[in-house]
């Protein structure tokens, strides 16, 4: 039978909270360790599978005013992914996946690439790409919409980044000042648990302080203020201050996943990787490779 293979796994379910995972923490280590080790026995001989590989690419959505000369993160996602996997089950040339934001879209080939001894497929695979592009461009003809693939949209978390605009609450699952719970993707909810579970675990948000790229016009120092105590603490003078996941798991890039032919191929491939991933991250900016 004809097996459609899926390069990721999102089932639905209901997420526990942190405190409810804390008391099954243990169990959860131990258990992941053994099926680790009964998989690796049961695969660690296996030779001469097919080298199977595929991009994931991530993708923005982003709403143009020409009128105020104005452009939001348009967060419509959800309906966007409801047509586009709708279309994927008809013809199986993508595949397509939420992510952490509302803006974003996923897509990978709709099967593995498989490398069958030459180089044939990689002739193939920027044309899927262009597809799947084309696919989401033609369900936002005649909109305001377009789609961009770049790495961090430039304005996220500055005011009414989004459209429709929306207010950050100090209250949500994020207590964020600046990125609001409606721009965290609402059609599972993994990504929305993962954001308050990760806060309750640290017993603080999230706190990111990036260096300020200085010019005449910038004061010295440079000191942002804030109502709420936490965020004013852990801000750092002279960088600009972040506290939401969503600063990161709302970025864009290509990612590269591999299934390797044996254990002893995996393990040359990782090592291969190792000094080619940060300069691809440093050439280009937005990809990572697994």
């Amino acid at each position: 039978p004809d097996v459609r293979i899926e390069m990721g796994l999102l089932t639905v379910g209901t997420p526990l909270s942190w405190k409810e995972t804390k008391k099954h923490a243990h169990h959860v280590k131990k258990t992941g360790v053994q099926q680790f080790l009964s998989i690796y026995q049961r695969v660690k001989e296996r030779r001469k599978d097919a080298l199977k590989w595929g991009d994931e690419l991530e993708c923005t959505l982003v709403h143009f005013d020409h009128e105020k000369k104005q452009a939001r993160l348009l967060l419509d996602s959800p309906r966007m992914l409801e047509k586009l996997q709708d279309k994927s089950k008809e013809d199986e040339t993508s595949l397509w996946v939420p992510e952490y934001a509302a803006y974003m879209l996923e897509s990978t080939p709709g099967k593995p690439w498989v490398f069958v001894g030459d180089l044939s497929e990689f002739n193939s695979v920027e044309a899927n790409m262009k597809l799947r592009r084309q696919e989401v461009l033609k369900l936002l003809e005649g909109t305001t919409a377009s789609l961009l693939t770049v790495t961090a949209f430039p304005r996220i978390g500055c005011p009414q980044f989004t459209e429709p605009i929306c207010q950050p609450s100090p209250d949500g699952f994020s207590h964020s000042l600046f990125f609001p719970d409606e721009a965290i993707y609402p059609g599972h909810p993994r990504y929305r648990t993962l954001t308050r579970n990760i806060r309750q675990r640290r017993g603080a948000k999230v706190a990111m302080n990036l260096p300020i790229f200085r010019d005449v016009n910038t004061p010295n120092p440079f000191i942002e203020t804030w109502d709420d105590p936490d965020s004013q603490a852990a801000a750092l003078p002279d960088h600009v201050y972040m506290d939401s996941m969503g600063f990161g798991m709302g970025c864009c890039c290509v990612q590269m996943t591999f299934q390797a032919c044996s254990i002893e191929e995996a393990r040359f491939l990782y090592d291969q990787l190792i000094p080619i991933c940060p300069l691809m991250v440093c050439n280009c900016l937005h990809v990572t490779c697994e």
